[in-house]
């Protein structure tokens, strides 16, 4: 692995689709090839601790000896007639992230704050302190493990076990929402507010927000910037967990263009559970449906590499058991990138064309009819089925209205026309 930053591999899906064992498996196969490697929990079920066969209840945390490789047999040179190796066996590591962690402490500044305005403006204190309640607090801590893991420099790879779908998208886009609402929950102008306090609070009679408020906010900012840069840079992929059934594909279809509308890049598609072929009649009408499965997976994730794991008698439990799990899956189609490598996720772009604008944003499988655009002031609201993406426009759009707007090959265009009023043609 490189010396750079660690790589995050973020794996999901469906609940009881096999995620928590696919996610092991690849972790158990990255570190039994010298990787050093974390695989982090962030489902509140913490399944993985059955799956590999340790106790992360009561200790949320475990590491694996380095004087024991990770199939379970001696290191020592010339045990069992091996050679000693030239690197350092790998490391495999794991962590439950604990979500009751007292993580509306430092919110309770800004929290106060915004309590006294609302009660300046005769606002129902009961459903005040409703509203104020920190948006996402249970995901928040995963998000923080996750980016001081990732800025420890002990790991060359980090996995996360995902929670199911919806959780694991609430997750996702939580950097994003919450530094969208802390650019609007206090003033800007702080510097103007310092030196105008008390004549402002006079002319308002409200409260304005002291050093502390504004130090509190400026922190959980700069945090979820950070982790927003981790999960949506190059070094961060998600990989989706399927069964070949129909249902289950259809929310594996909705992820992906969750995905895509949100910035991240999908490099793989794992079908778990695919039965080899049978000549009886009973194993027969499962291929059947299974192949059909399979037929709509590579439609639905043309241009994904898709493999599969097979359907086990048992479940593979421990760590010989998931590397031997890792070994099976079998490659599909496309080719499967390592994890040494960097990916490219989707990204808004903004194009001139003419006196006009373009703006294209990724949707992924959305259909038309799911997609709707709306303007709010300097941001662009776009909804995707039951998804929702809030795009703060750059300036030069903000000096525009909205044309047109189509979808297209797995994009949104939006075009953007001067406003004449602000920004006359010929300037």
């Amino acid at each position: 692995m490189s010396a750079r930053a660690p790589r995050l591999l973020l794996v999901t899906g469906k609940g009881g689709v096999g995620k928590t064992t696919t996610a092991a498996s690849i972790a158990v196969a990255e570190a039994a090839a010298g990787a050093r490697v974390l695989i982090v929990s962030t489902d509140p079920a913490h399944s993985l601790g059955d799956v590999l066969d340790v106790d992360l209840r009561s200790a949320t945390s475990w590491r694996a000896s380095h004087g024991v490789d990770l199939l379970g047999r001696a290191e020592e040179a010339g045990d069992a007639g091996r050679e000693p190796t030239a690197e350092p066996p790998g490391v495999l590591a794991a962590l439950a992230v604990d979500r009751h962690t007292d993580v509306e402490a430092n919110w309770a500044l800004v929290r106060d704050h915004l309590l006294g305005l609302l009660e300046g403006l005769d606002v129902d204190p009961f459903l005040a302190d409703e509203v104020l309640t920190l948006p996402g607090a249970d995901e928040v801590p995963a998000l923080l493990a996750l980016a001081l893991a990732a800025d420890s420099g002990q790991w060359d790879l980090i996995v996360v076990d995902c929670a199911p779908t919806a959780e694991t998208l609430r997750l996702l886009a939580l950097p994003e929402i919450i530094g969208w609402h802390l650019d609007r929950l206090l003033p800007s102008q702080r510097r103007l507010l310092t030196t105008l306090r008390p004549a402002a609070a006079a002319a308002t009679g409200l409260p304005l927000p002291g050093p502390e408020v504004f130090a509190v906010v400026s922190t959980w900012r700069r945090l979820m910037g950070r982790c927003r840069d981790l999960l949506t840079g190059p070094r961060a992929s998600v990989r989706i967990v399927l069964t070949p059934e129909r249902v289950v594909i259809a929310e594996a279809r909705r992820l992906r263009s969750a995905f895509a509308l949100h910035g991240y890049a999908v490099d793989e598609v794992i079908v778990n559970r695919v039965l080899p072929p049978g000549e009886d009649s009973w194993r027969a009408a499962w291929n059947r449906s299974q192949a059909e499965g399979l037929r709509l997976i590579a439609e639905s994730f043309d241009g994904i590499p898709v493999t599969a794991s097979p359907h086990l008698a048992g479940e593979p439990i421990g760590v010989p058991a998931l590397a031997a799990l890792a070994g099976r899956r079998t490659v599909l189609g496309g080719t499967p990138r390592a994890l040494t490598e960097d990916v490219r996720p989707p990204r808004v772009e903004v194009v001139a064309e003419g006196e006009d604008f373009v703006l294209h944003a990724p949707i992924g499988l959305a259909d038309a009819e799911e997609v709707r655009v709306q303007r709010r002031g300097d941001d662009l609201v776009v909804h995707a089925g039951p998804e929702r993406r809030i795009l703060t426009l750059p300036s030069t759009l903000r000096r525009c209205t909205v044309g047109t707007a189509s979808v297209g090959e797995g994009q949104l265009t939006v075009r953007f026309v001067r406003n004449e009023e602000v920004w006359p043609r010929g300037r």
